[in-house]
Formats: C-alpha cells, sequence, structure tokens
C-alpha cells in the first residue's frame, strides 16, 4: 500500500467512513449483497477471507435461506466484473443462501451491469460510478429486499429484525 501514492489515505479514509462487516451481521441480516473489485479476475483478498471464515456459520446453517447477491467493479471494460460476480455464488451455494441475480429484470439493467449483478467500471483514475451504474445497483437492491421481505411474509425465512448487540 505504501507503495503507491494515496492508497494509505484512502485506505485509512473509507475504515473511518465504513465499519468492517462481522459475522454476526451476516446473521441478523436477512439479505447480504457481497460486493467487491475485481482483481485479476479475483475478488478482493478481504472479502475472501470473510467468506472463507463462515466455517462456524455454514456448520450450523445459519445463513441458509438467506437472500445472497453479488457486485463488482473493474478498473478496465472485461477487468473481470462478471467472472467476479460468478465466483461468488458458490461461497453462497455452500451456505445454503438463496442466490439472486438481477437477470434484465429492469431497464437499468440493460445499460449497465449484467444478469449476474450491477458492475462499474472505474477506469485507472478510479472515477466514481456512472449513474446507470447507480441506477443497476439500486435495481439490485430493491429486488433484494422486495425477495427477502416476499420469503419472510411466506414464512420461508425467518424475520430477523433486530441487529445484534
Amino acid at each position: 500500500m505504501a507503495k503507491v501514492e494515496g492508497w494509505t489515505e484512502s485506505a485509512a479514509r473509507q475504515n473511518d467512513l465504513y465499519q468492517a462487516p462481522t459475522h454476526e451481521d451476516a446473521e441478523w441480516a436477512d439479505a447480504i449483497l457481497f460486493g467487491t473489485p475485481s482483481y485479476f479476475g479475483a475478488m478482493a483478498t478481504e472479502l475472501k477471507n470473510f467468506l472463507d471464515l463462515l466455517g462456524p456459520q455454514w456448520k450450523r446453517g445459519a445463513l441458509a435461506g438467506k437472500v445472497g447477491g453479488a457486485f463488482a467493479t473493474a478498473s478496465w471494460p472485461h477487468g473481470g466484473s462478471e467472472v467476479v460476480t460468478l465466483s461468488l455464488y458458490a461461497p453462497m451455494a455452500h451456505l445454503g443462501m438463496v442466490i439472486l441475480p438481477t437477470g434484465y429484470t429492469d431497464e437499468a439493467m440493460l445499460e449497465a451491469g449484467s444478469p449476474y449483478g450491477a458492475s462499474a467500471i472505474v477506469g485507472k483514475e478510479n472515477q466514481p460510478p456512472r449513474p446507470e451504474d447507480l441506477d443497476a445497483a439500486r435495481h439490485q437492491g430493491r429486488r433484494m429486499v422486495a425477495i427477502a421481505g416476499a420469503l419472510i411474509a411466506a414464512g420461508e425465512m425467518p424475520c430477523r429484525r433486530q441487529r445484534a448487540p
């Protein structure tokens, strides 16, 4: 990190803005949307580590039946965001999650993302997502909430509205 100008400062800023998720967060959530940058067609090591340490939750079936989805960013077109999104489906399957791709269920998905999940190309300058990318991400989030709510209403998933202390 020290060798890339601004990387350490950017990481510190992000860590101050967003608290790292915990495995307890994964247990109380009704739906989990995993997001990652694409590094040579692979997910970030931080996310891989988070998933690798979900063994106790897997053993107890604590995430079984939860709605799961994925999204990714890449620096370049064809930078691996679809491959990364699809690679996240495997751990979700092992955990027993209900995998929910976006499909082409909204016009937003025709302009950005893929049928597997929202995505954005940020370029070497690490540009913010385009409005079309954000529309695709919002659609994915709304879709996940709607499906999780439907599963809860149908009695297919226990309602966990309270965050763990």
